[in-house]
Protein backbone atom coordinates (compact mmCIF):
# COMPACT_ATOMS: atom_id res chain seq x y z
CA UNK A 1 0.00 0.00 0.00
CA UNK A 2 1.29 3.65 -0.56
CA UNK A 3 1.50 5.88 1.89
CA UNK A 4 1.58 9.81 1.07
CA UNK A 5 2.30 11.81 3.53
CA UNK A 6 0.04 14.98 3.47
CA UNK A 7 2.46 17.59 3.36
CA UNK A 8 3.47 16.37 0.01
CA UNK A 9 -0.15 17.57 -1.36
CA UNK A 10 0.85 21.51 -0.39
CA UNK A 11 4.55 21.22 -1.92
CA UNK A 12 3.31 20.04 -5.62
CA UNK A 13 1.55 21.79 -8.83
CA UNK A 14 -2.27 21.32 -9.09
CA UNK A 15 -1.87 18.39 -11.16
CA UNK A 16 0.11 16.64 -9.08
CA UNK A 17 -1.68 17.63 -6.13
CA UNK A 18 -4.67 16.31 -7.58
CA UNK A 19 -3.05 13.01 -8.49
CA UNK A 20 -1.74 12.94 -4.59
CA UNK A 21 -5.31 13.30 -3.30
CA UNK A 22 -6.38 10.70 -5.34
CA UNK A 23 -3.85 8.26 -3.83
CA UNK A 24 -4.80 9.45 -0.16
CA UNK A 25 -8.49 9.18 -0.98
CA UNK A 26 -7.60 5.36 -1.83
CA UNK A 27 -5.31 4.73 0.59
CA UNK A 28 -8.92 6.05 2.97
CA UNK A 29 -10.57 3.71 0.47
CA UNK A 30 -8.22 1.30 0.82
CA UNK A 31 -8.27 0.71 5.26
CA UNK A 32 -12.11 1.44 4.93
CA UNK A 33 -12.05 -1.95 2.85
CA UNK A 34 -9.99 -3.64 5.12
CA UNK A 35 -12.24 -2.23 8.17
CA UNK A 36 -15.61 -3.61 6.72
CA UNK A 37 -13.80 -6.87 6.97
CA UNK A 38 -11.95 -7.05 10.10
CA UNK A 39 -14.94 -5.47 11.94
CA UNK A 40 -16.37 -2.70 13.58
CA UNK A 41 -13.83 -3.75 16.67
CA UNK A 42 -11.05 -4.07 15.19
CA UNK A 43 -7.78 -1.71 15.01
CA UNK A 44 -8.06 -1.83 11.05
CA UNK A 45 -11.52 -0.01 11.54
CA UNK A 46 -9.50 2.28 14.41
CA UNK A 47 -7.03 3.03 12.33
CA UNK A 48 -8.95 3.51 8.51
CA UNK A 49 -11.07 6.25 10.89
CA UNK A 50 -8.19 7.95 11.89
CA UNK A 51 -7.10 8.11 8.82
CA UNK A 52 -10.07 9.08 7.17
CA UNK A 53 -10.52 11.61 10.21
CA UNK A 54 -7.02 12.77 9.43
CA UNK A 55 -7.57 13.42 5.79
CA UNK A 56 -10.90 14.89 5.70
CA UNK A 57 -9.83 17.62 8.44
CA UNK A 58 -6.66 18.01 6.17
CA UNK A 59 -8.75 18.88 3.03
CA UNK A 60 -11.56 21.02 4.64
CA UNK A 61 -8.51 23.18 5.82
CA UNK A 62 -7.77 23.40 1.92
CA UNK A 63 -10.95 23.98 0.97
CA UNK A 64 -11.35 27.29 3.40
CA UNK A 65 -8.22 28.58 2.39
CA UNK A 66 -8.75 31.60 0.23
CA UNK A 67 -6.26 30.67 -2.42
CA UNK A 68 -8.23 27.97 -3.05
CA UNK A 69 -9.03 28.04 -6.32
CA UNK A 70 -12.27 26.07 -6.83
CA UNK A 71 -15.58 27.85 -6.88
CA UNK A 72 -16.82 29.00 -3.28
CA UNK A 73 -20.36 26.92 -4.04
CA UNK A 74 -17.79 23.43 -4.39
CA UNK A 75 -15.72 24.35 -1.89
CA UNK A 76 -18.75 25.00 0.37
CA UNK A 77 -20.72 21.87 -0.87
CA UNK A 78 -16.76 19.86 0.10
CA UNK A 79 -16.63 21.29 3.27
CA UNK A 80 -20.02 20.18 4.19
CA UNK A 81 -19.31 16.54 2.94
CA UNK A 82 -16.47 16.58 5.23
CA UNK A 83 -18.17 17.90 7.86
CA UNK A 84 -20.74 15.18 7.85
CA UNK A 85 -17.69 12.18 7.02
CA UNK A 86 -15.66 13.74 10.41
CA UNK A 87 -19.26 13.24 12.27
CA UNK A 88 -19.74 9.89 11.03
CA UNK A 89 -16.17 8.20 11.46
CA UNK A 90 -16.10 9.74 14.91
CA UNK A 91 -19.35 8.34 15.30
CA UNK A 92 -17.88 4.54 14.20
CA UNK A 93 -15.01 5.39 16.29
CA UNK A 94 -16.09 5.57 19.27
CA UNK A 95 -18.32 2.82 18.73
CA UNK A 96 -21.94 4.40 17.95
CA UNK A 97 -24.12 4.35 14.82
CA UNK A 98 -21.93 5.42 12.16
CA UNK A 99 -21.41 3.90 8.38
CA UNK A 100 -17.99 2.65 7.40
CA UNK A 101 -19.45 1.58 3.77
CA UNK A 102 -21.45 5.42 3.54
CA UNK A 103 -18.30 7.17 4.19
CA UNK A 104 -16.24 4.80 2.05
CA UNK A 105 -18.75 5.17 -0.59
CA UNK A 106 -18.81 8.87 -0.63
CA UNK A 107 -15.19 9.41 -0.27
CA UNK A 108 -15.29 6.92 -3.68
CA UNK A 109 -17.16 9.14 -5.42
CA UNK A 110 -15.46 12.20 -4.49
CA UNK A 111 -12.10 10.82 -5.13
CA UNK A 112 -13.28 9.51 -8.70
CA UNK A 113 -14.67 13.17 -9.44
CA UNK A 114 -10.73 14.38 -9.34
CA UNK A 115 -10.11 12.27 -12.34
Amino acid sequence: MIRVSYAEIESDSLVGSREREQQLLDQSIALMDQALKDGPNSMATVEAMHFTMRLWTHLMQDLAEPENELPDDLRASLISIGIWILKEADAVRIGEQGSISEIRDITAIIRDGLK
